[in-house]
């Protein structure tokens, strides 16, 4: 019965997605200038996105067939699922905001609120996908593993197979993540060097030939990566939360606790489709205001919403006790669900104060902006190191709180109930790219200075939105992450109590104290991970920018007549080039975290014996957890500070002194190289560091289960 809640809740979303589709796109698309741009757009994007996922399939394949071989057929197919579906959302998603975004354009023509709409519908429509695509994904397939195949709900099948989905989804979230990311932000650094600072002509320009590639990169990596990333998480954290219980519990406490994320998820669908009506610009104009009425709305339901579900199914007063002795109520896992809410709201609000461009943050930026370009790097880095502290006690805090409350499978229904927000969150991200586009839309169709007025007023709260959903994605990240710790703890000890004579757990007996040299080698390795990765990543988007420095230059000094409006830059080429550096420079980043945790493993074995190499491997995990948390919200709150602070002035913005500096003046050049450095930081390397911690943990997981299955 609960399994048919969650499959309804699923199928509701995807209704809910196709009604919103619909509504989109019966608005009007504008005029023919405005649809040949928006046109070239999406097959800019689709074209890239084409090419990216038959890269990523040929790697699937390959994992694919080595799954069937190490871990049966069951397994391989929950990989499949977890990547199809994951793909699946990004694509939809995109393919709905590249034609949303013109539409959004033309209503901005006439209201701010026509614009907001269409927008945030737009966004809506990715988020229901992600939420819905994760809950059917694991529903249906826990379904047919437990009903007409006939396995046991604590069935190693069962749980490798479930893993293996969350694997797939992690796969696909990080090429996608890395692959957009390096795209839109080789566009975005290659185009505003030459255009703003060298030519100095606006964003936008139709003249500049990387501006289709620009809002090609805004689709293919705000939209689809971050749909891909959310989903990931969202699926990986729900697998890992039913590994606990499957380890924790058993007889009908284990099959109830085991679908209570699932439940949760379904029943936070249902609130998150309800507070998207919410979502109604007031009297004083807010934007933010208007689409967090829908965020709040969602949380207050949800919190009733689990209320219900532990007065009505689980039983407030019912006492649950695992394997390790911890007992709690229902009731202590109410709490813990309000409590995953509270940090949801709490990072929401610090990731705004740190990139929302009324607050201190991202004045102190534009303030140094004023001295500048040097002082602007400087405070734009200060503000990113600052912008750690806060999330990391809220996350802190909630760890001590839950776990008090109910122990560890406490800190796993509080991500759970997190990332049962994720459909109304990614509608508040990928808002941002389609305002974005709408923008671009406005310029190069030369529509009046007002329309690009209202576009521009929804872009600068879509990048504090982007920025937010970075942050919870970020946050519940780090929290998952915990949780996949604690099912590879919880796994080594059941694999090492039930080992049989000469299996590969016979004898296993893993030290994780501190004094234990493995286990401190194991956390600077993993904490090296994070680092490492973002360099990488950033080298990526230096190179991909430079590439498209080269180019643009090469037609402005090739063509004169673009610079004077006479003839049409040679947009396709720009896209190609970035395609194809981005699909080449994803590849040996996007294997690291995939391949970290098996290398560690074999080596250690191979030097100290299987008990340390158990050791290194989990120490690693947790190396990666802390260091890949303050690397992901640094990059991601400074990159958005610095973003920010560059649109101060193109508003015009008014220093300590009471000088308003304007557009195109020495202040604003300075903002513009600190956004540039920024750009990568946000939309590259931070966001991907996110999939990145939780597929080393997934991949560690599974090599668990390949051990004990061989």
């Amino acid at each position: 019965m609960e399994l048919i809640f969650v499959i309804a809740c699923g199928i509701l979303s995807i209704v809910y997605g196709v009604w919103a589709v619909q509504s989109v796109m019966a608005a009007d698309a504008g005029n023919q200038r405005m649809q040949e741009i928006a046109s070239a757009i999406q097959e800019g994007a689709s074209a890239y996105l084409t090419r990216q996922y038959l890269t990523i399939a040929i790697v699937g394949a390959v994992i694919f067939v080595a799954v069937i071989f190490l871990l049966g057929f069951e397994v391989a197919i929950g990989f499949l699922i977890g990547a199809v579906l994951s793909a699946a959302a990004g694509f939809i998603g995109m393919h709905v905001s590249v034609r949303a975004n013109v539409r959004t354009a033309q209503a901005s023509s006439q209201s701010l609120a026509a614009g907001l709409s269409i927008a945030f519908k737009s966004g809506a429509v990715t988020g229901m996908l992600v939420a819905g695509l994760a809950l059917l994904g694991v529903a249906v397939y826990y379904y047919l593993l437990t009903g007409p195949m006939g396995f046991d709900n604590t069935s190693r099948v069962v749980i490798d197979s479930l893993v293996a989905l969350g694997f797939g989804a992690s796969l696909i979230s990080i090429f996608a993540r890395l692959g957009g990311g390096i795209f839109t932000k080789g566009a975005d650094v290659g185009g505003d060097l030459v255009g703003k600072v060298e030519a100095g002509i606006p964003e936008d320009d139709p003249r500049n030939p990387a501006t289709i590639a620009d809002n090609v990169g805004d689709n293919v990596g705000d939209c689809a990566g971050m749909a891909a990333d959310l989903f990931e998480t969202y699926a990986v954290t729900v697998v890992a939360t039913m590994v606990l219980a499957s380890i924790f519990f058993v007889g009908a406490d284990g099959e109830k606790l085991m679908l209570l994320p699932l439940v949760i998820g379904g029943a936070c669908v249902i609130t998150s489709i309800i507070g998207t009506f919410f979502v109604r610009l007031g009297s004083n104009n807010s934007i933010m205001g208007a689409l967090y009425k829908g965020f709040w709305g969602a949380a207050i339901l949800s919190i009733v919403a689990l209320a219900g579900i532990v007065w009505g199914w689980l039983g407030a007063d019912q006492v649950f006790t695992t394997s390790g002795g911890t007992s709690f109520t229902g009731m202590d896992l109410f709490f813990c669900g309000v409590i995953g809410l509270v940090v949801t709201g709490g990072i929401i609000v610090v990731t705004e104060y740190y990139t929302g461009v009324g607050y201190r943050p991202v004045r102190s930026i534009s303030q140094a902006s004023v001295t500048g370009h040097g002082t602007n790097v400087i405070q734009g880095l200060a503000i990113s190191l600052e912008a750690t502290a806060l999330p990391a006690i809220i996350i802190i805090a909630g760890i001590i709180s839950t776990f008090l409350l109910a122990g560890l499978f406490g800190i796993a229904i509080a991500v759970t109930t997190m990332l049962a927000l994720a459909g109304i969150v990614v509608a508040l991200d990928a808002f941002g790219p389609v305002t974005d586009n709408a923008g671009g839309i406005a310029e190069m169709s030369n529509l009046p200075d007002s329309v690009r007025e209202t576009t521009d007023a929804l872009d600068a709260v879509g990048n504090t939105t982007k920025a937010v959903t970075k942050g919870y994605a970020i946050g519940s990240a780090g929290l998952g992450a915990l949780v996949l710790f604690a099912a590879y703890t919880e796994d080594l000890k059941f694999f090492a109590a039930n080992a049989t004579p000469g299996s590969f757990f016979e004898g296993v007996a893993v030290d994780f104290s501190l004094s234990n040299p493995y286990v401190v080698v194991g956390l600077l390795f993993g904490g090296l991970l994070p680092y490492l990765f973002g360099g990488m990543s950033m080298t990526a988007v230096g190179r991909a920018g430079g590439a498209v420095v080269e180019e643009v230059r090469r037609q402005f000094k090739a063509d004169p007549g673009i610079m004077e409006g006479t003839s049409k830059p040679d947009y396709a080429r720009a896209v190609d080039m970035l395609t194809k550096a981005a699909i080449k420079e994803m590849i040996v980043p996007s294997m690291l975290p995939v391949l970290s945790p098996i290398v560690v493993f074999f080596a250690i074995n191979a030097i100290a014996g299987k008990d340390q190499a158990f050791a290194a491997v989990g120490a690693m995990l947790l190396g990666v957890i802390v260091n890949g948390l303050y690397v992901a919200v640094s990059m991601t709150a400074g990159g958005g500070a610095w973003d920010n602070a560059k649109k101060s002035f193109e508003d015009g913005f008014t220093d300590k002194d009471g000088v308003k500096h304007e557009k195109g003046g020495d202040a604003h050049k300075a903002s513009v190289t600190g956004d540039t450095v920024g750009d990568p930081y946000k939309d590259t390397a931070g966001p991907a560091v996110n999939p990145m911690i939780k597929i080393t943990n997934i991949v560690a997981l599974l090599l668990l289960a390949v051990l004990a299955h061989g």
